[in-house]
């Protein structure tokens, strides 16, 4: 795969990523829901740093909310950084089709949540109990690197409660799958995925077949 093929593929993946997003910030108020199928809704969320809403505040108890959140988002650049370098390697030494892809992947899905984080609080105001406005006269919701990771795809395929038998969950509430992600979410565990099911032929050397062997 061509530096400009990669570029194209990445440059899609982020505009239906952010498309999405502000296509859900404009319309829907926090925790708004909209249902698509009995197993799959739009489901309006901001996730404030990492997976299930959890904070890096909530590990690192010396660090307060904007400080970690600033760390973070400046890890996160760090670490896109790193991905784009491996991936232009890859390209540069012709490396397999599949890997350059799985690459690129998380490269978008990376950079789509970073887009977020850095910039979403400066051009937002909240969505707590409204839509919220692209550039609002009186300014965002948060400063440079603490803005909200906007998330609305959730699939709760399943729900009820465990039997009292059960150890420990007995009697407790139960979904399947409680999380609730985006498209950037989607191309990055979509990349790490491929890596870990074709791992043999993405990093096989300096291949270039498109080709999957079944053994």
């Amino acid at each position: 795969m061509t530096f400009k093929k990669a570029a194209l593929f990445i440059l899609i993946i982020l505009i239906i990523d952010q498309i999405s997003k502000i296509y859900i910030k404009t319309h829907f108020r926090l925790q708004e829901s909209a249902e698509v199928f009995s197993w799959f809704q739009i489901l309006f969320v901001e996730n404030d740093g990492m997976a299930w809403g959890a904070k890096l505040s909530d590990f690192l108890t010396f660090m307060t909310d904007k400080s970690a959140k600033v760390f973070l988002t400046i890890f996160r650049i760090v670490a896109v950084t790193g991905i784009g370098i491996w991936l232009f390697n890859s390209i540069k030494r012709k490396a397999s089709t599949i890997l350059i892809v799985a690459v690129s992947l998380i490269f978008a899905g990376a950079l789509g949540n970073i887009i977020d984080s850095v910039f979403y609080g400066l051009i937002f105001n909240n969505s707590y109990g409204q839509v919220a406005t692209f550039l609002p006269e009186g300014g965002g919701y948060a400063g440079l690197f603490h803005g909200k990771v906007v998330d609305m795809l959730h699939f709760p395929i399943w729900s009820g409660v465990f039997p009292e038998w059960l150890p420990f969950w007995g009697g407790k509430a139960f979904a399947f799958f409680q999380p609730v992600f985006n498209i950037a979410d989607v191309a990055i565990s979509s990349g790490v995925g491929i890596l870990i099911a074709f791992n043999k032929i993405a990093f096989a050397g300096n291949t270039k077949t498109d080709t999957i062997v079944l053994e």
